[in-house]
């Protein structure tokens, strides 16, 4: 790989990604094509290594005539595709924007690359990165074996649906137009630069602030953590030695019940910032999401006998570290939460499921 597109760099796992390619290899370039919707921030590209090799383009994956023309300029041989709608919440209040960027927008992407691919030089050293979810495989009985990339689709969310409709487009061009794809579907992430709205950083946030911690349903689905510096390695790995064609489960190995992991955020906080009462007085079981599914868990044998790859972090030290950097970007976060379409959004998604005991 020498000059990389990465489609939605500045959002959580995207940002990391740069920042975590820019750090390994001085020598790369990088571009990157952001639309900046809500969850996107320039902020979560400060301060990067080697940031001469960096360039930002404020832009639309759906715009495919900009895509080819950044394709063709930047030379660019790899492209890593995040750019996705990811909450869960608001596909389910309204599903538009997750048919437009995730299914609409990827085959844009697809399209240019095909024509990319075709009209170049750059022949299999060419590779289209496609950065899926677990989600796509719907959910699994207590004791059901983990998801394996030979997995059945069963999406049960709208969100999932448009993720697993881009899978399929992305595998469908690998086979008719032998665009060289690889594909991974990885477990719930956490870590730097996640947006508030979500678990991990939502009760990191409202903790600090006196706020109660707000749990779905009895709080026991069950997910897999991967803290997002270790999948930002897996996906190195599959782009420099996956093979074309291949999807690639990536997880964190564990699996803990949300209950659990707001417990284990509590205790960190009372050790680093002990407030009377502790933190847990502060969680309240709220009316459940529709829909919901029970448990997600992934089987990495495939990556880690093919490629090496398991996770660095524990659940314990990657939560640990993640609480620790909240702590210390305070003004990240309230830049964020000050906001009045993500207070209005709270406020709407939360009045909803008030009333659970």
């Amino acid at each position: 790989m020498k000059n990389i597109l990465v489609t939605g760099g500045a959002g959580f796992i995207g940002a990391n990604f740069i920042h975590f390619e820019l750090q390994k290899y001085p020598e790369l370039h990088i571009v990157n094509l952001d639309a900046l919707t809500y969850a996107g921030s320039l902020r979560n590209l400060d301060a990067l290594p080697n940031s001469n090799n960096y360039q930002f383009v404020h832009g639309d994956i759906r715009n495919t005539a900009l895509v080819r023309q950044l394709l063709i300029n930047h030379q660019i041989d790899t492209i890593v595709h995040f750019a996705a709608e990811t909450h869960v919440d608001r596909s389910i209040n309204n599903a538009q924007p997750f048919i437009d960027t995730n299914i609409q927008g990827t085959f844009s992407l697809l399209e240019a690359a095909r024509e990319h691919f075709t009209g170049s030089e750059s022949g299999t050293d060419f590779r289209f990165h496609h950065i899926s979810t677990d989600e796509v495989f719907g959910s699994l009985k207590p004791d059901e074996p983990p998801f394996s990339e030979f997995s059945p689709y069963a999406p049960n969310s709208p969100y999932a649906a448009s993720k697993a409709a881009s899978d399929h487009l992305v595998r469908a061009f690998h086979h008719t137009y032998a665009l060289p794809v690889t594909i991974s579907n990885c477990s719930n992430n956490y870590g730097p630069f996640q947006f508030p709205e979500k678990l991990i950083p939502l009760v990191i946030s409202n903790a600090l602030a006196g706020n109660e911690l707000p749990v779905y349903g009895d709080g026991k689905q069950v997910r897999d953590w991967l803290y997002v510096e270790d999948h930002c390695q897996a996906i190195d790995l599959i782009l420099r030695k996956g093979h074309p064609g291949e999807t690639y489960n990536i997880g964190g190995h564990n699996q803990p019940a949300n209950i659990e992991i707001v417990v284990m955020i509590c205790q960190l906080l009372d050790e680093l910032i002990p407030v009377q009462g502790g933190y847990e007085r502060l969680i309240k079981y709220v009316n459940d999401r529709p829909g919901h599914d029970r448990r997600y868990a992934m089987n990495i044998d495939k990556i880690r006998g093919e490629l090496g790859w398991t996770p660095r972090e524990s659940l314990a030290s990657g939560l640990k570290k993640t609480v620790g950097w909240y702590l210390h970007n305070q003004d990240w976060m309230k830049s964020i939460q000050n906001r009045s379409d993500y207070q209005n959004w709270m406020e709407n998604n939360y009045s909803s499921r008030k009333g659970k005991q």
